[in-house]
């Protein structure tokens, strides 16, 4: 019965993934929005809409260059890989609720590595970097990517579904949950410490990730995870909290500070920019 709803619901996915991503993501902005500005955790220092102007403007334009470049989304491309038999998952017999959870976490973990690797490796920073250079962090900055970093991206994440043999279930799963825990995470909202305390044990905060935008180098190659923190944890790479408090410390780095640095186009040219 369950491998009969799990085959309708593989159909309706890959017929639907668009308006299914698009919904949430709709969803979730808004109410990430709504919360920035009800219960904010920091005094944003550059306007809203000047930021968000370019921030929504690289989700536009990523938008259209993935649908360009890689016709076939990644659900298509699970789906591609179960019907020839890719891949690991596809090679062996698991129970297919253990299948899903296992390739929605093998693919956080990839995830994962790959974040440090675009810190680590000096051509694929100058990509990365641009996610950086926002002065201020809120919900917008989740989704702040060159476009050339998001095809890189996509292409990784392909190579592992079909590496992996991911359902086509646990990849929309997977998609749906980082884009919404970027969102979340990326977001200038205040939890109490009580229950971020109890949240970060099993999800990225906002507190959590925001020590990642630290202008502090230190802090920058810290903190990881978009989704599950388990990795940090696990790779020595968590850091609790920023040495200037969160609402004191500086975001970003310590270039392209300028507010016309912060324009749509000149966000674009970062990667080919000296720094």
């Amino acid at each position: 019965m369950f491998r009969l709803f799990l085959n309708v619901m593989t159909e309706f996915i890959v017929s639907h993934q668009t308006a299914i991503r698009l919904s949430f993501f709709c969803v979730i902005l808004a109410v990430m929005m709504a919360w920035e500005f009800g219960a904010p955790r920091r005094v944003l220092s550059v306007a809203r809409s000047r930021r968000w102007t370019s921030n929504l403007g690289i989700v536009a334009l990523n938008t259209v260059a993935l649908r360009l470049i890689f016709p076939i989304a990644a659900v298509g491309v699970a789906a591609i890989a179960a019907d020839r038999g890719w891949g690991l998952l596809n090679s062996i017999t698991l129970p297919d609720w253990i299948a899903i959870v296992f390739a929605v976490v093998v693919l956080d973990f990839a995830i994962y590595t790959q974040h440090v690797a675009f810190h680590k490796v000096p051509i694929l920073w100058r990509l990365h970097r641009m996610h950086h250079t926002d002065v201020d962090i809120d919900t917008t900055t989740g989704i702040r990517f060159h476009p050339i970093e998001i095809a890189l991206s996509m292409a990784i994440k392909m190579g592992v579904i079909v590496a992996l043999g991911a359902p086509a279930v646990a990849v929309i799963i997977f998609e749906v949950l980082l884009n919404a825990t970027s969102l979340f995470n990326h977001g200038n909202v205040r939890l109490s410490g009580r229950i971020d305390r109890m949240l970060r044990r099993i999800v990225v905060t906002p507190d959590f990730h925001r020590v990642h935008h630290s202008v502090h180098r230190d802090e920058t190659d810290s903190n990881y995870g978009f989704n599950l923190p388990v990795w940090d944890y696990l790779f020595g790479t968590y850091r609790a909290q920023p040495r200037d408090g969160h609402r004191g410390m500086t975001i970003g780095l310590d270039i392209f500070r300028e507010p016309v640095r912060g324009r749509l186009d000149q966000l674009l040219i970062q990667p080919f920019l000296k720094g």
